[in-house]
């Protein structure tokens, strides 16, 4: 097996409970299981230093820098004028291949549309003036998603709708817009048909695999923290529904992160 990458954890969460407390002992349990890369997702100016004090100790680790739409719920983010700079300084690191987690999310809470989209914006303009890729987070807002990426991602735009739950009409909208589809554990869930449906189209070449951990356990483990080591079920799953070889999914996903992340 070669080439097995999480594309998208957030290795500042783990539980490292069963491994005393030491990250690096997670990161050995999924190099065991053939993962060679990570990419630790920043969320916000708060976690940012620990996700890029973990990618500077770990040569198989790499980061991102952004402002998840959920932060615009909570007390305390970074105002609108600030974003910019903020994200140019971050992702000056050289540690940082991608902007985001960014996006939009209207499931929880509606008041905060308006700064999401803004934010949104400034990430998509920052990651076409650094030539950087873009990490998207959507949840119920298809149309202003795809909207905005439209309107501020460049002509070639490169991105990666993670854990992607959407319809295959976005995936297909995606696509054309040069974006990846990334999936997660949730393609192993029972009541995920649909979804599962949607991995079987996706090409094999514009598609990513990811644990989003420790959130998001695949079959067997649901139900349990996620960890990087988990990814390998979903890549299984992959390679059942499109009836390939584990080994030519893990493969090509890690190719198709390689060339999304300029690795």
């Amino acid at each position: 097996m070669t080439r097995l990458v999480d594309s998208h954890c957030h290795l500042d969460r783990l539980n490292l409970i069963p491994y005393h407390g030491d990250l690096s002992l997670a990161l050995q349990a999924a190099v065991a299981r053939g993962v060679e890369q990570f990419l630790c997702i920043g969320i916000g100016h708060n976690n940012f230093p620990q996700v890029i004090d973990i990618a500077r100790k770990y040569n198989n680790v790499y980061a991102t820098a952004g402002l998840h739409p959920l932060e615009f719920n909570e007390p305390g983010y970074l105002p609108s004028t600030d974003i910019a700079d903020w994200l140019k300084q971050s992702a000056s690191d050289p540690r940082v291949v991608g902007i985001g987690e960014t996006g939009l999310d209207y499931h929880y809470s509606k008041a905060s549309i308006e700064a999401q989209q803004e934010s949104f914006a400034i990430h998509l303009e920052v990651a076409k003036t650094l030539s950087k890729p873009v990490v998207v987070h959507t949840r119920e807002a298809r149309e202003d998603t795809l909207s905005l990426i439209k309107a501020h991602g460049c002509q070639r735009s490169r991105g990666v709708l993670h854990c992607f739950t959407e319809s295959l009409e976005m995936a297909k909208a995606a696509l054309e817009l040069n974006y990846y589809i990334s999936f997660s554990g949730i393609i192993t869930f029972k009541n995920a048909s649909d979804l599962r449906e949607v991995v079987k189209w996706v090409p094999l070449d514009r598609l990513l695999v990811e644990t989003d951990s420790p959130y998001l356990a695949p079959i067997p483990y649901r139900g349990r923290p996620n960890e990087p080591k988990n990814v390998l079920e979903v890549a299984r799953c992959v390679a059942e529904l499109k009836g390939v070889s584990l080994e030519s999914v893990c493969e090509q996903t890690g190719a198709n992160f390689s060339s999304l992340f300029g690795l």
